[in-house]
């Protein structure tokens, strides 16, 4: 039998311990909480949200995929507009650190970098335009995790945009 070279070619990776770590942030939830003034944008008024992520694995538990969706709403009770993300994230072996892939219904894309400290998973944007995001998953509780969502024109200065307390569905 003669070498068909399939010793050559790449093989893909298994999800191992950093990938094992992300599933405790990665968790089916619901929230209700506010979006702060001029969270959306300057000018823009506060609003209420009510929110529900669904995740799954997929590429033999490689990535986690998370549907992001909340109805939001004027102070008054007034319906603003229902937000979508889809969320892609997991370890990335050649760059050594977790990477993030977004895309929400405001037709914004962008990939993020990421980090596990302790309790909390961070994300931030990578990109070279401002805004930048940033994004930190609390589960320190076993009941809940807190996600905040914040911005940054200038790299240092953030702000907040939301903070909710989601309840795990399942």
């Amino acid at each position: 039998m003669t070498d068909s070279g399939i010793a050559l070619i790449p093989r893909p990776t298994v999800a191992g311990d950093e990938t094992a770590a992300l599933r405790r942030f990665h968790r089916d939830v619901t929230w209700s909480g506010a979006i702060e003034e001029g969270g959306m944008g300057p000018g823009t008024p506060a609003q209420k949200a009510d929110g529900k992520a669904v995740h799954h694995w997929i590429q033999d538990g490689r990535w986690v995929v998370g549907e992001f969706e909340q109805d939001q709403y004027l102070e008054d009770g007034t319906f603003v507009l229902k937000w979508q993300l889809h969320w892609v994230c997991g370890w990335d072996p050649a760059n050594a650190e977790y990477r993030a892939t977004v895309a929400d219904c405001y037709g914004h894309t962008e990939v993020m970098r990421g980090r596990i400290e302790g309790d909390r998973m961070i994300f931030e944007s990578m990109g070279e335009l401002p805004p930048h995001l940033k994004m930190t998953w609390d589960a320190s509780s076993p009941d809940s995790i807190i996600w905040r969502n914040e911005m940054t024109f200038d790299g240092v200065e953030w702000q907040l945009i939301e903070e909710y307390r989601m309840v795990p569905t399942g």
